[in-house]
């Protein structure tokens, strides 16, 4: 395994990604299923969170519990496709920070464009996940994480449903120290920069547009 990529083997996410594959997944399926592999990615990306012990009385006795210690985590979906990866995440961690990133793909250049960019004002003191769909030539995971250390964050994670190997070694060249969490690792970029055999265009499948 390339050092800092992480491929989530569960069986219930490897399920869930062939049937977003299918062509004849509807756009509501797609998104439900998108939204479910999230919640379970979280899971994945999360295992390491530190705790610290609070006093708490259950109805038989006082006791020390777990809790997440430090600041509430970002969550940081890049518009428009990493949306469909939000409310999953949310559902697990509903008061987690949620930051956005506009970036679209120059379709000539295959370039990352930034259109807008809102995060909270502490962002450099909160460990942020960056979330996309597909890290195909990696241009936009790239711009997002960029954006993010500019404003000063020093824990970054990057999670997405496909990777293709030209898009990890990328990101890795630029950004060594932020680790990837992947559902799967498909076989290589077309001459059009997208993931063979993939699932085609997420945003597209996702919001029922060409």
């Amino acid at each position: 395994m390339t050092t800092g990529l992480h491929v989530a083997s569960h069986p219930l996410i490897q399920h869930k990604l062939g049937l977003m594959r299918e062509a004849s997944c509807a756009s509501a399926e797609f998104r439900r299923l998108l939204s479910e592999i999230a919640m379970l990615l979280c899971y994945e990306v999360t295992r390491d969170l530190p705790l610290e012990n609070a006093p708490i009385e259950t109805p038989l006795e006082p006791m020390m519990a777990p809790r997440l210690a430090g600041r509430k985590l970002v969550l940081a979906p890049v518009l428009r496709a990493g949306l469909g990866m939000l409310d999953g995440m949310l559902s697990l961690m509903p008061s987690a920070r949620v930051a956005h990133v506009g970036l679209y793909r120059d379709p000539a250049t295959l370039q990352a464009v930034e259109y807008y960019f809102k995060a909270p004002s502490d962002v450099a003191e909160r460990l942020v996940l960056v979330l996309d769909p597909m890290l195909a030539t990696a241009h936009s995971a790239v711009a997002a994480v960029d954006r993010f250390k500019a404003r000063g964050c020093k824990e970054i994670r990057f999670v997405c449903l496909l990777a293709a190997p030209e898009g990890v070694a990328h990101f890795h060249a630029h950004h060594p120290d932020v680790p990837v969490w992947t559902a799967a690792v498909d076989r290589a970029l077309d001459d059009h920069g997208y993931i063979r055999p993939g699932l085609g265009d997420a945003g597209d499948r996702m919001w029922g547009t060409r």
